[in-house]
């Protein structure tokens, strides 16, 4: 069938117009939680948002919905949207909603939606939750639960604090960032109390940007997508590096000590190249998409390792990964993904990485992230 509510990432379009509409919510959330009712335990769904108005929206149409076919809610507020697959597996969930449109602007917004082992979903289940949307009515009617059998709802206090915690334990143990003056641009997103709170927690010397969101500022002229500013503030403090993440903090966009831009090809090689010398690396090489640069492809090839190729979207470099046992992915744009630590792209882990190279060498972010020259490379629409 033609699929009409699922993209490459979730569902996605203008808040309060279809399919993102608390009606819509709703049967998504009912027709998901059917899909994940299996066995006869108390079932778990766990939800996440950034910072968007819309989320006041789709959090409570969400929430009905999953009530509605028995299943208990932990609401998280706002997290990146790796956090939600992290808590997902961490609380045994039987599986966990993100509510975003990731860089997005602050009309739109989305709903990635995890299994339980903190994935995204497969092809087929989309469609089979997507199906039973389409058809509702009676279908969904029919699976609702009875009276005493609905789910309950909570917040999860200490969600913000056990992510944190989370990300710090992924930077080597006897390293800290003492010493170091870092810009973070959180794009007034998910990530505005994390970010800046991970790097000061490991020593680091913080100037923070876009870490006010009012519902309507996310991505605007800030984060992962605009990052001229953040290359500015470096410039400006003296900083050692820039961190720009988007919207729901899965990618990320750095910058050295000069306001150079350092992309997700340099990071992921960067990244490769470091775990390869300390035989981290699962598989003799990482997996990227079509987009990446070929000065990756060489480079990759001068280590003695390979560069996998895959359509563009995260889901896919990941679907491989799974599949072929690699443990670094990622795309150009800033979606790095570290499966020893992450379920999908993080954009604070891969900063950590970075860093911890950083530190390690002792030597400034400029003469760390030109991993390889990147070749001349154009982008054409057809």
């Amino acid at each position: 069938m033609k699929r009409k509510l699922f993209g490459t990432d979730g569902i996605r379009g203008r808040a309060n117009q279809e399919p993102i509409t608390a009606c819509t919510a709703l049967a998504i959330a009912q027709s998901a939680g059917i899909e994940f009712r299996r066995g006869n335990h108390r079932h778990k769904v766990v939800i996440g948002k950034d910072t968007r108005l819309s989320g006041y929206l789709l959090e409570p149409a969400l929430t009905a919905g999953f009530i509605s076919v028995g299943m208990d809610v932990v609401l998280l507020g706002p997290l990146p949207t790796p956090a939600v697959g992290m808590l997902a597996r961490s609380l045994r969930a039987d599986l966990g909603v993100m509510i975003s449109a990731s860089h997005n602007p602050y009309q739109d917004n989305g709903i990635k939606i995890f299994g339980p082992d903190g994935y995204k979903l497969s092809d087929e289940v989309e469609t089979s939750i997507e199906t039973r949307v389409i058809n509702g009515g009676e279908d969904l009617a029919a699976s609702l639960a009875p009276s005493e059998r609905l789910g309950q709802a909570k917040r999860l206090d200490d969600a913000l604090g056990r992510y944190i915690e989370f990300v710090k334990y992924t930077f080597p143990r006897h390293l800290r960032l003492d010493g170091l003056k870092i810009v973070v641009d959180c794009a007034n997103g998910a990530a505005y109390k994390v970010a800046p709170n991970v790097l000061y927690e490991l020593g680091a010397e913080v100037i923070p940007l876009a870490v006010e969101p009012n519902g309507f500022n996310i991505n605007r002229n800030c984060g992962a997508t605009s990052p001229s500013a953040m290359c500015e503030a470096v410039v400006a403090h003296g900083a050692d590096l820039g961190i720009a993440l988007d919207g729901d903090a899965d990618r990320l966009i750095l910058a050295d000590e000069t306001g150079r831009i350092v992309d997700g090809d340099q990071v992921m090689a960067l990244i490769a190249t470091s775990w390869a010398k300390q035989s981290r690396l699962a598989r003799d090489g990482l997996v990227s998409t079509v987009m990446s640069n070929l000065g990756l492809e060489y480079h990759m090839k001068g280590l003695g390792l390979e560069l996998i190729r895959t359509p563009v979207g995260d889901r896919y470099v990941v679907e491989h990964m799974r599949a072929e046992g690699y443990n670094i992915g990622g795309e150009q744009s800033g979606h790095i993904v570290l499966s020893d630590y992450a379920t999908t792209g993080d954009g604070l882990i891969a900063a950590l990485q970075v860093l911890a190279v950083i530190v390690e060498r002792g030597e400034r972010t400029s003469q760390v992230s030109r991993v390889f020259d990147p070749l001349p490379q154009a982008m054409r629409n057809v």
